[in-house]
C-alpha cells in the first residue's frame, strides 16, 4: 500500500528541457535544463529560465552548463541540484521527491547500468521508488497511441541532444536508433555557419532564435529575412548582417539527411508485416525537433511515409510517463483546457 502522502510524478529529463508531471495536476513544471554554479564557491545561483536569461550575458566566476549531454546525465551531483531547485518551484518547499515515486524517461538503448544508475541516484536523493522509462515508448503514449496492440508504430523523437528513431509493437521496442544530433547540434551548425560565411561570432539564443524564426527542413518555402547581431572577429566591434531561410536551410539539410537515413536504417531491421504498419500508421513526430518548420513534408517526401506531429510535441513524453503513474498504458491523454502547451520553449 502506497502511502497516503506520496507524491507521484513523471520526469522528462531531456537535454534542453526538463518536464514535470505530477499525479492529479498534470504538467507543473517546463523549463530549460540549464544549471548556474559560482566557480570558486561551487555555490548555487540559478537553473532553468534563470540560467538560460544568463547565457552569454554572466561574469567569467558564472558557469553555466548543461548538466545533461547526448540524452544522458553527464553531472550527477548537479543534475540533482537543479532537480531539487524544481521541485522545490512547484511544491514550495525544498525536499527533493521525498516518500515520492517516480518515473523517469531515459534514452532508447542506453545500457542496463545507466538505467539503474539513473534510479539509484533519484532513489538516493530521497524518492522511495525510481523507474526508468525508454523515451519514445512514454512518447507514444503521451500522444495517445495505443501500445498494448500487435500493430507497429514509427515514433520520431528529435530531442535537444539526441534523435531516436524506434518501432514499436506490444508495449515494447522492437528496433531502435539513436544519433547524436539534435536540436542543440543545430544551433552549434548555425553558429558555425555564421562565423565561418560573415566573420561574425553569435551566442547559443541568437542561434536558437534563427532556428525557430527561419529555420525550415524545405527549399520550396518563401524566403524570409532575419536581422542578426553578434561580434565581429575582425575588428571586435558589434555588427549586424541579414540572415536569409535558404541559408539556414542549408545547414539544417545536413541533420535531416542523417535523421532520414536512421529513419531508413532502422526500417530495415524489422519484420515486412511491421513495416507494413508502418506505412499503414504513419510515422509520430515529437520533440521539440517536431516545430521545425516543414519537417513533417520533408520526411514525408523522403520517406513516402504519412507523418503526424503530436499534438504537444515538448510535452508528450512527460505525459506518458504521467500515464503510466496512472496505470494506463493504452488510453489517450490530453492537456486539461486550463493549461496550454508551452511549445514555444526551445526546441
Amino acid at each position: 500500500m502506497f502511502k497516503q502522502f506520496d507524491k507521484f510524478f513523471g520526469i522528462d529529463l531531456g537535454t534542453s528541457n526538463t518536464v514535470i508531471y505530477e499525479r492529479g495536476k498534470g504538467i507543473v513544471l517546463n523549463e530549460p535544463s540549464v544549471i548556474a554554479f559560482h566557480q570558486v564557491t561551487s555555490e548555487f545561483i540559478a537553473a532553468g529560465f534563470e540560467a538560460q536569461a544568463m547565457i552569454g550575458r554572466s561574469p567569467e566566476y558564472v558557469e553555466i552548463t548543461y548538466p545533461l549531454q547526448n540524452g544522458v546525465i553527464a553531472n550527477f551531483d548537479r543534475t540533482s541540484v537543479m532537480l531539487q531547485y524544481f521541485i522545490k518551484k512547484i511544491q514550495g518547499r525544498p525536499s527533493f521527491l521525498r516518500s515520492s515515486q517516480i518515473y523517469i524517461s531515459v534514452p532508447c538503448g542506453i545500457t542496463n547500468v545507466q538505467k539503474r544508475a539513473i534510479e539509484e541516484t533519484i532513489v538516493h536523493k530521497g524518492a522511495r521508488k525510481a523507474i526508468a522509462i525508454e523515451e519514445p515508448i512514454a512518447a507514444a503514449l503521451g500522444a495517445g497511441l495505443r501500445l498494448d496492440e500487435p500493430i507497429g508504430h514509427l515514433v520520431l523523437d528529435i530531442g535537444g541532444g539526441t534523435s531516436q528513431v524506434a518501432i514499436l509493437s506490444l508495449g515494447g521496442v522492437v528496433a531502435s536508433q539513436t544519433i547524436n544530433r539534435a536540436g542543440l547540434s543545430i544551433d552549434r551548425d548555425i553558429r558555425d555557419y555564421v562565423k565561418r560565411t560573415y566573420n561574425l561570432e553569435i551566442g547559443e539564443r541568437t542561434a536558437e532564435h534563427i532556428k525557430k524564426e527561419i529555420g525550415t527542413a524545405t527549399d520550396s518555402s518563401a524566403e524570409r529575412t532575419l536581422d542578426i547581431r553578434g561580434r565581429d572577429l575582425v575588428d571586435g566591434l558589434p555588427r549586424s548582417i541579414p540572415l536569409k531561410s535558404s541559408e539556414i536551410f542549408t545547414v539544417i539539410n545536413d541533420f535531416l539527411e542523417t535523421l532520414i537515413e536512421a529513419i531508413r536504417a532502422t526500417m530495415e531491421r524489422v519484420p515486412p508485416e511491421l513495416a507494413g504498419d508502418v506505412i499503414e500508421q504513419g510515422i509520430l513526430l515529437c520533440g521539440g525537433g517536431a516545430l521545425i518548420e516543414g519537417i513533417d513534408e520533408r520526411i514525408r517526401m523522403e520517406t513516402g511515409v504519412a507523418v503526424h506531429i503530436a499534438d504537444h510535441p515538448l510535452e508528450c513524453t512527460a505525459i506518458g510517463t504521467g500515464m503510466m503513474l496512472d496505470g494506463s498504458r493504452s488510453k489517450s491523454w490530453s492537456l486539461p483546457s486550463n493549461e496550454k502547451p508551452q511549445d514555444e520553449i526551445a526546441m
